[in-house]
């Protein structure tokens, strides 16, 4: 682009200069003291059009030296300036008797200051304080005889010149023996101008001091453009043209390159754009829609779901109907099951199959799930074929099987899955629960089996009778510590309906089938009365040799206080010194138990400084407690929200009615509550460091394998002591472990129950089988048949010492919920995280046993962790990954380069993203040069975690096809049993 610099000469001639669309206003000052001047006259240009020039033509004089010059002129920035002349010359040889001094050149100046200041005498009219730009040449003269017709012959020449640094300059023209007219002057220079190139806007750029110059303009990405490579940048050359472009824009997403990528638009209704690019935005696939302009994908409609792995192209999907055509084939106590495909599989291909067992073999609880004992082959959960066989069931029980249709989109309903039940009676006789040792005319002796399959060590039995002529509801209870009772003020000659049912730490089991026995009449009582003598006497023999037999058993347990026995003595005969849990639900009014186990807290004593997140029923807060004569303590205060209903209420409180039993150092301290007055809060102490599994990720490899260890010992003996007192947590995760200042560990939130009935929005608790279970902590039994045990507990243990020992790694990574279940099913587990020692991935594996009663006790846990930490010699092998293992649901071997395009796409896959720029800095940005790294570069970028520094070399020697001294620092394969 040229840009003129209007000037003024004097006096004043209009000149048209017809090459250009500007006019401009010429005004010359001559020199005063020269022997000659220019003069002012007229004459034709080319188009014999007339204008007026100055002109000078004193040849037949010897020593000319004619010069005239501009008015100041202003260079606005410009660096180089470009000087157009029309002028005219006549042949020396065309004038008569011309001197040998005439000349057909003038010579053209320029004069730098930063203000007018010329006049008539200054600056000097000669070649110094003037800078000479050059001698100017005709390329055509005229002659006599174009003089005649009138007619000159214009020359047009173009000169320049810089740098120019000062405000302004003069030009000056010098004649010293020629014969020729100026006929117009213009004074322009060059810059690019403003223009959107390859995405991004580049601002108005003056060209250089040199004409051979690039002048670098940095370009800025237009609205919604986002930079693909930087820098972004154009030259700008000696003519005002732009060229050699560097980096580009994109549209981002939800935006699409229009108008020839000058604008980025925002995708329109009905469309979107997924990701950064040149491609246009695409249609909404089926069932979605968009919310708004510029949508990076499409929200599926009502009813309509999309998982994670699904492209953003594939249809939203619902849902399957339910299994069609059920045939039930009963042989005893074993079914079989056969059905046919959903007639609607939700527009999915991946429906899987789900069998529900409920036993309905009456009592007053209905049907309840079935036990652990069923079996069902292949499986359970995750069937593929349309059929299943079912054993272990009981005789003379009806069942109740749902078959439900699942996919991959079933978790994200709010709805249950659709199914078809069917109802079956197993027919093989077995033996009666419940028999009776003896009867008199006002007592029965009964006795019963025990559970073939208890859900934990039986605590009692509860038996419940009732005459069969009255009500059900009219029934009296016995418990016993036995599998006997005598049920005593019995009427003669009476029948009685008699069931049993075991009590666990996990609650009561089922009531045994109905029993009918009969009291004796008092006739028969007397003729049998010698017979009862003698075996009342026989029994008092048995008596005493059973009582013989404990003390010698006594005897011989003391010389080994450690053993089993021992342990179950002191836990259930010293029950004055072992304090056990009691579960609030149990309480008529719930605040009773609040007012048992938690102390009330006068608000007044109770000072909230901020809000340091939001729990389920409002916000939890830091603040201070002081309480009368003690000091001021910092704390936890969870808070309830206004609006509360009474049930709300009412659960709330009951997490500070468990905290309320518990005292142990690394179970979190309840302070007490605040009941009487708003807001209803819990008070517990205040743990600085937060939860356990940020606290890890904040602090990748900064801690030894002994801290680690001693992380988990806290928490084993926490979770002890809460075994000891026949407690069941249920949501034992890193999330739920609080750590305070001294890395001092203790577990908290004991409020899973509620999830098991309520919905939560929060995608670690999620449906499975009915309620809403954590499945990538929750040992299968638990998932499957909610059975929450000590056991249970110890699996959900062994996760968190994974977590732990991967600093805070997500448990099975990216799978599904449901490929979880059925990875678990199949035997996998979990491997060994990098650097983990391989007495405790053992140890993780011992508490991930499928059958819960080979799974380690806390205590053992404790004295394990105890061990190692007394000797850690036994911390130092580490457990190499096995080639032979191999499961491609789950495998997690290091990527390939191969399958990236940038360094950026590798470092986000090894989770290594927020060294993208360190890498950028330092010219890593290719993997030729990324494959040939080594611990000093990985230094040099920045990386200064261990951990990180082990992860990217891993990677990156992976590709070299080498190999790091420790395990796989990515996960690695799974572990199968």
């Amino acid at each position: 682009m040229i840009w003129v610099l209007v000037f003024f000469l004097r006096p004043v001639i209009k000149l048209k200069y017809v090459d250009f669309s500007l006019v401009m206003d010429v005004k010359l000052t001559s020199c005063s003291v020269c022997p000659w001047q220019w003069e002012e006259v007229s004459g034709y240009d080319e188009n014999m059009n007339t204008i007026r020039t100055y002109q000078v033509c004193n040849v037949f004089d010897n020593n000319q030296n004619n010069w005239v010059r501009t008015k100041y002129i202003r260079r606005h920035g410009a660096q180089r300036i470009h000087v157009e002349i029309k002028f005219s010359v006549r042949d020396c040889s065309s004038i008569p008797s011309v001197p040998g001094s005439c000349k057909e050149t003038f010579n053209l100046y320029y004069y730098e200051t930063d203000s007018d200041t010329a006049n008539k005498v200054s600056p000097a009219w000669m070649e110094n304080p003037w800078i000479k730009v050059d001698t100017i040449a005709a390329d055509e003269s005229f002659s006599q005889v174009d003089l005649g017709s009138r007619v000159m012959k214009i020359n047009r020449e173009v000169r320049s010149f810089g740098p120019v640094s000062r405000q302004g300059f003069y030009l000056a023209f010098q004649d010293y023996g020629s014969c020729m007219s100026l006929i117009a002057v213009r004074v322009f220079y060059r810059k690019c101008p403003r223009v959107v190139e390859n995405g991004a806007v580049f601002p108005e750029t003056l060209s250089g001091a040199e004409s051979t110059s690039l002048v670098v303009a940095r370009g800025v990405c237009v609205p919604n453009g986002e930079e693909v490579d930087v820098p972004i940048k154009l030259y700008c050359n000696g003519d005002g043209e732009w060229m050699v472009p560097i980096g580009r824009c994109m549209c981002k997403a939800g935006h699409e390159a229009v108008e020839n990528g000058t604008v980025c638009r925002a995708c329109g209704s009905g469309f979107f754009k997924p990701s950064q690019g040149d491609h246009q935005c695409l249609q909404c696939p089926i069932n979605s829609r968009i919310t708004n302009e510029g949508a990076t994908n499409c929200v599926c409609r009502n009813g309509y779901y999309r998982t994670d792995s699904d492209p953003p192209l594939m249809p939203c999907t619902t849902i399957p109907s339910a299994p069609q055509s059920v045939i039930s084939i009963v042989n005893e106590t074993a079914l079989r099951l056969e059905w046919s495909a959903p007639r609607d599989g939700g527009g999915r291909e991946d429906v899987v199959y789900n069998i529900i067992c409920k036993s309905c073999g009456g009592g007053r609880g209905g049907c309840t799930r079935c036990g652990d004992n069923v079996q069902f082959v292949p499986r359970q959960l995750g069937l593929t074929e349309t059929k299943v066989h079912i054993s272990d069931l009981l005789a003379h029980t009806q069942y109740t099987f749902e078959i439900q249709a699942v996919n991959g989109v079933s978790d994200q309903s709010p709805y249950s899955p659709q199914y078809s039940s069917v109802k079956i009676t197993t027919n093989q006789a077995g033996k009666e629960p419940i028999d009776t040792v003896s009867r008199t005319p006002d007592s029965i002796t009964l006795s019963w089996s025990q559970p073939d399959q208890p859900n934990g060590l039986i605590l009692d039995y509860e038996l419940q009778y009732y005459e069969k002529s009255m009500a059900e509801w009219n029934s009296s209870v016995v418990r016993s510590q036995t599998n006997t009772a005598v049920i005593r003020g019995l009427k003669p000659g009476a029948i009685y309906v008699f069931q049993v049912r075991a009590r666990t730490v996990a609650g009561f089991g089922r009531f045994s089938g109905k029993m009918f026995f009969q009291t004796m009449t008092e006739g028969i009582f007397q003729e049998k009365l010698p017979l009862i003598i003698g075996s009342a006497a026989a029994g008092m023999v048995f008596i005493i040799a059973v009582v013989v037999f404990v003390i010698v058993c006594n005897r011989r347990s003391s010389e080994r206080p450690e053993s089993e026995f021992t342990d179950k003595l002191q836990h259930y005969t010293s029950g004055h010194r072992m304090k056990i849990y009691i579960d609030p639900f149990t309480y008529e009014d719930p605040n009773e138990a609040v007012r048992e186990f938690a102390k009330e807290i006068d608000t007044s004593c109770v000072k909230i400084e901020q809000v340091i997140g939001a729990g389920e029923f409002g916000e939890v807060c830091s603040g201070n407690l002081r309480l009368p004569g003690k000091r001021e303590i910092l704390v936890a205060i969870k808070t309830l929200k206004v609006g509360y209903t009474e049930r709300q209420r009412r659960d709330f409180l009951s997490e500070a009615s468990i905290m309320g039993q518990f005292d142990h150092p690394n179970i979190i301290h309840l302070e007490g509550v605040v009941t009487k007055s708003a807001p209803v809060m819990i008070i517990t102490e205040f743990m600085e460091n937060g939860s356990l599994d940020s606290f890890l990720r904040q602090n990748d490899g900064q801690f030894t394998v002994i801290q680690l260890v001693g992380m988990l010992r806290g928490i084993a003996a926490g979770m002890k002591y809460l075994n000891d007192m026949n407690y069941v947590h249920r949501d034992l995760a890193a999330r739920n472990i609080l750590v305070n200042s001294n890395l001092v560990c203790k577990v908290s939130d004991f409020g899973l129950s509620r999830f098991l009935e309520d919905d939560t929005s929060d995608p670690t608790y999620t449906s499975a089988l009915g309620g809403k279970i954590p499945i990538r902590w929750t040992a299968p039994e638990a998932i499957q048949y909610r059975k929450f045990t000590s056991s249970s507990d110890g699996w959900s243990y062994g996760i968190v010492m994974w977590e732990v020992m991967s600093y805070g790694e997500r448990p099975y990574w990216d799978m599904s919920n449901q490929d979880v279940i059925n990875a678990i099913e199949q035997d996998y587990r979990l491997p060994p995280p990098m650097d983990c020692p391989s007495a405790l991935h053992q140890l993780m594996l011992d508490c991930w046993q499928k059958d819960r009663n080979n799974r380690p006790k806390f205590s053992q846990i404790v004295n394990n962790l105890d061990k190692m930490i007394r000797n850690p010699n036994s911390l130092k092998a580490t457990t190499p990954l096995s080639s032979s293992v191999h499961l491609p649901l789950l495998d997690r071997s290091t990527p390939d380069f191969s399958s990236f395009s940038t360094v950026d796409e590798w470092l986000d896959a090894i989770k290594m993203g927020q060294y993208k720029e360190n890498f950028a800095n330092e010219d890593f940005t290719s993997f030729d040069v990324v494959s040939q790294m080594t611990m000093e570069d990985i230094l040099r970028v920045g990386v200064t975690l261990v951990g990180h520094q082990k992860k990217i070399l891993n990677s990156v020697q992976s590709i070299q096809g080498e190999h790091w001294t420790g395990p796989d620092p990515q996960p690695g394969l799974p572990v199968r049993l």
